[in-house]
């Protein structure tokens, strides 16, 4: 959809009244009940593996609801097509509250895996939908608004989803923090199926599904995922290895075939769509590998409780959040800059959690715990700086044709991020000798070197906004 990026920006106050509001409750609603849903899970699944078992299979139910939800994603643009935006939303909300029901009302493992599945594929298609729909239901001048509101949902949930599921978990009620989602689901369909049209978008139709290229994917994040469990050495080398070339093999068919799962120009030279879906990856392994071993090492080497550090791994997000609010009111030129100074200020932040976290401090040292928490604001500020005008320029930059598949893309390559970020943050961790959790300097080894690894992503971002393909989509948006 090439339109000026340079259109006025609009006020929160136009984005949040009249029809608009309604709009913005439903579509932030889809984006809020998978991120919550997914902080609730791992939230309680400790409580979950002690009442019915499975502690085997502890890892697949995040793998499982991620490959999931990368599939519903990457499904949602031909739905939306052949469906319209009403019945493809409360198609994938159903789906959701299916899978939700029976994780809630699971005596098995096998019964919660089949349910993350079916959870994930729903809340992955309403992911991507949300995304999809901004063009659709909003003027140009309240993308970079809308975008910002459904950026923020995520650090909403890093706060709400460790909270619900504690509550439950602490009174051995772990089915209710599954189950009470579905009247949340219920109200935020309904309002849904009130404002969102109802017909196609003219001059779309439904294409056929890349079969081979969702395989390719889903098979790489398995592998990936296996690699980061760190079993030995030479099973975590082949299977990254072999994520590696899938990955390569399904970039090649991906470029060669007339069946997509991406817009046509993200592959293919000069790859423009490429390097701004390339800069919100990178954005998103860096919070992801954050994330995850955040709150151990606050425990391990900083002596803090569960509910301490994963309230304070949460102010990234909360960091993030702001910026993303702040930034998306700024004029064009503004925003450009701030979205370029983004990875500069996260890779100056994770080079500081790598000089700080590594050195064990006791509950009482809080000058550390102070620098820690000033370099997670500022990693989650650069993020929120460049993320939701990356989405924007995304919408900008696509053509007309392929507008929907570019949008519900946003979401598939962040749920890929995150599934490699978190097989990459695994994959470190280990190597450096974090398996040995009771050995206080190995652990400090892996929180170094983590976070060293880490760097590299915004710096490579920033890599990718200096070339010319980024310069072109940039170009493409202003025309």
């Amino acid at each position: 959809m090439i339109v000026s990026a340079n259109a006025p920006t609009a006020g929160w106050a136009d984005l949040l009244s009249g029809g608009n509001l309604v709009r913005s409750l439903a579509l932030s609603g889809g984006v809020a009940l998978h991120a919550i849903n997914l902080y609730i899970s791992t939230t309680i699944l400790p409580s979950v593996i002690q009442e019915i078992g499975g502690m085997e299979y502890y890892a697949w139910n995040t793998t499982l609801f991620v490959v999931a939800s990368i599939l519903g994603a990457a499904l949602a643009t031909p739905l939306l097509a052949s469906a319209g935006p009403r019945p493809s939303y409360g198609l994938a909300t159903l789906v959701f509250v299916v899978g939700t029901l029976v994780c809630g009302t699971s005596s098995t493992m096998a019964a919660m895996l089949t349910g993350r599945v079916v959870q994930g594929f729903g809340g992955g298609a309403l992911l991507a939908l949300a995304y999809a729909m901004v063009s659709r239901v909003y003027p140009e001048r309240l993308w970079s608004r809308a975008l910002a509101l459904l950026s923020s949902m995520w650090g909403i949930a890093t706060l709400l989803g460790p909270a619900i599921g504690g509550v439950f978990a602490q009174f051995d009620l772990w089915r209710g923090a599954f189950l009470v989602l579905v009247p949340f689901a219920g109200l935020n369909v309904l309002a849904a199926l009130v404002v969102l049209p109802q017909g196609r978008r003219e001059g779309s139709s439904a294409s056929p599904l890349p079969v081979v290229q969702l395989a390719l994917l889903t098979v790489a994040v398995f592998a990936a995922s296996w690699g980061g469990i760190g079993r030995s050495a030479a099973a975590t080398t082949i299977a990254m290895l072999v994520a590696t070339a899938l990955v390569a093999g399904f970039i090649m068919v991906e470029r060669r075939s007339v069946i997509r799962l991406f817009p046509a120009s993200t592959f293919r030279y000069p790859a423009t769509l490429g390097s701004l879906y390339a800069s919100s990856a990178l954005l998103a392994v860096t919070v992801t590998c954050t994330e995850i071993f955040l709150p151990l090492f606050l425990q391990e080497l900083h002596g803090r409780s569960p509910l301490e550090a994963g309230y304070i791994a949460a102010v990234m997000s909360a960091g993030w959040t702001a910026a993303a609010i702040v930034a998306s009111g700024l004029g064009p030129r503004r925003q450009d800059r701030a979205m370029r100074a983004g990875p500069l200020l996260s890779l100056c932040a994770m080079l500081t959690l790598a000089g700080i976290l590594p050195w064990a401090g006791g509950p009482t040292a809080w000058l550390p715990l102070a620098s820690i928490c000033g370099a997670l604001v500022a990693g989650g500020v650069g993020v929120g700086l460049a993320y939701p005008a990356l989405a924007a320029r995304v919408l900008h930059a696509a053509p007309p044709e392929e507008a929907d598949s570019a949008a519900s893309s946003i979401m598939t390559v962040q749920l890929c991020a995150t599934a490699f970020g978190s097989a990459l943050a695994g994959l470190v961790v280990n190597l450096a000798g974090g398996s040995a959790v009771s050995d206080t300097m190995d652990l400090a080894n892996a929180a170094r070197w983590l976070f060293i690894t880490v760097a590299m992503a915004p710096a490579i971002c920033l890599v990718v906004m200096g070339s010319r393909s980024f310069r072109l989509a940039a170009e493409q948006g202003a025309d």
